[in-house]
């Protein structure tokens, strides 16, 4: 979408800062109750977390987030309300656990070490909270298992699911998201899990059919820089010009959000928030081919633990092309992050040959994105709280701050993190929205 600053209103009932799906869906709900919105995006595309390429083959790639979770009907009836299709993930259930020399079998003592670590984290987020758990990294207590390669699967593992170096990562927060998400195997699993489904249009088309039924109440490049509020309203700041408003709704990530100058200050618990919290490192790759031929050889699901470490997923749409989704997290994320795109390439590839085989070397197309770089998203899947603090576990704080609301995955009671979380933080924010402009102008 090409900014035309010139054509940013005056004047709205409620603006919105940030056009992923979370903003979106409130200007969308707030329009069919006859209420004006604005949504205003720094970036010079829709979709925020959101982000769907077409391949060379036709087909849609999801370079951001993309997965129907098991129960995120929210997320199912937007789909269908937008005209998508959604299709079922093709899973063996169980992730293989891949070495560079092949499949680790569940019977290894590694795997079996392994999985004793997993259910002491699954334990452990059931038990009251220790004040030295906000300073004590996840990896500090990975260091305890004792195996080499079990101490590398749950790192990996750990890595991918949260978008974060297990170093920097406290067990406390770590733990809270388990006991949020219903637990660690929901957080894992492809079928009934949290990978449940997929859309053949991709998730990204979703924000951009929203963006295209607001028309021109979506204004891309336009980067909000302040937010100053009186009892009479709301004046929103830009570089080029200035927005008065009734309400306004940041529908950002929450470090996102410290980007802005809010006058008068937010209140002590929400500046902490917004400083006390960081992006999740995360990396994501999709292969393209003209058919799954790797079904021929073995399901392709796995969890490959060379270096980097990365989750592989058969994303194939019912009708094709092939879709190989990879995903790395955290530490490995970082590293390979720092180099070219033919590099990360060649780099996952090479990890993938002895699993699914040659053939795997030679996609049709090769699309990826290093969301830890994005400088308007800055990383994904969600925000994470900084070491040794408490602010960001879920939901993160959305009192209103007067005429201030918050939306956005982070702030959602329900699948905080997942699409599902932004669609449902959007729900809350018109109920607040359409109860207060009622009752006070």
């Amino acid at each position: 979408m090409t900014p035309d600053h010139s054509r940013v209103p005056p004047g709205t009932d409620v603006a919105i800062v940030g056009a992923g799906i979370a903003g979106l869906v409130t200007a969308d709900r707030l329009g069919t109750r006859g209420i004006d919105a604005v949504v205003l995006e720094a970036a010079d595309r829709v979709g925020g977390r959101l982000m769907a390429r077409t391949s060379v083959l036709g087909s849609a790639v999801d370079l951001g987030g993309q997965w129907i979770g098991h129960g995120h009907h929210r997320f199912e009836e937007l789909a269908d309300e937008l005209g998508a299709r959604r299709f079922p993930m093709h899973s063996p259930g169980t992730p293989a656990m891949v070495t560079a020399v092949g499949p680790i079998s569940a019977t290894n003592p590694s795997m079996l070490a392994a999985t004793v670590g997993l259910l002491g984290f699954e334990v452990a987020s059931r038990l009251p909270e220790r004040d030295t758990w906000t300073t004590t990294s996840v990896r500090e207590w990975i260091d305890r298992i004792p195996s080499r390669r079990a101490r590398r699967i749950v790192d990996v593992i750990v890595a991918v699911t949260c978008c974060a170096d297990t170093s920097t990562l406290s067990i406390a927060a770590f733990l809270r998201l388990i006991r949020f998400q219903g637990g660690l195997s929901t957080m894992m699993k492809t079928t009934g899990g949290a990978q449940d489904a997929l859309v053949v249009e991709g998730a990204g088309a979703l924000a951009e059919r929203l963006a295209h039924r607001l028309g021109d109440r979506v204004h891309t490049g336009v980067r909000v820089t302040a937010v100053d509020q009186t009892d009479r309203g709301v004046t929103v700041a830009t570089p080029t010009t200035t927005i008065r408003a009734r309400r306004v709704v940041i529908a950002v990530p929450p470090p996102m959000a410290a980007r802005i100058a809010f006058r008068p200050p937010l209140p002590d618990n929400r500046v902490r928030s917004h400083h006390n919290t960081r992006m999740g490192e995360v990396y994501k790759a999709i292969a393209v081919y003209e058919t799954p031929f790797w079904r021929q050889r073995r399901d392709a699901e796995a969890i490959m633990l060379g270096t980097p470490g990365c989750a592989v997923f058969d994303t194939t749409p019912p009708d094709g092309p092939g879709h190989l989704t990879m995903l790395v997290g955290g530490a490995d994320a970082a590293r390979i992050g720092q180099l070219s795109v033919g590099r990360r390439r060649e780099t996952l590839l090479d990890h993938l040959e002895p699993h699914l085989g040659r053939e795997v070397r030679r996609p049709a197309g090769w699309y990826d994105k290093v969301w830890h770089h994005d400088p308007y998203v800055g990383g994904g899947y969600a925000s994470l709280p900084v070491m040794g603090t408490r602010e960001g576990y879920y939901p993160v704080e959305h009192t209103p701050a007067g005429r201030i609301h918050w939306a956005g995955t982070e702030t959602a009671a329900e699948h905080a993190g997942y699409v599902e979380g932004a669609i449902e933080s959007a729900e809350r924010v018109v109920t607040e929205l359409v109860r207060t402009l009622g009752e006070t102008g």
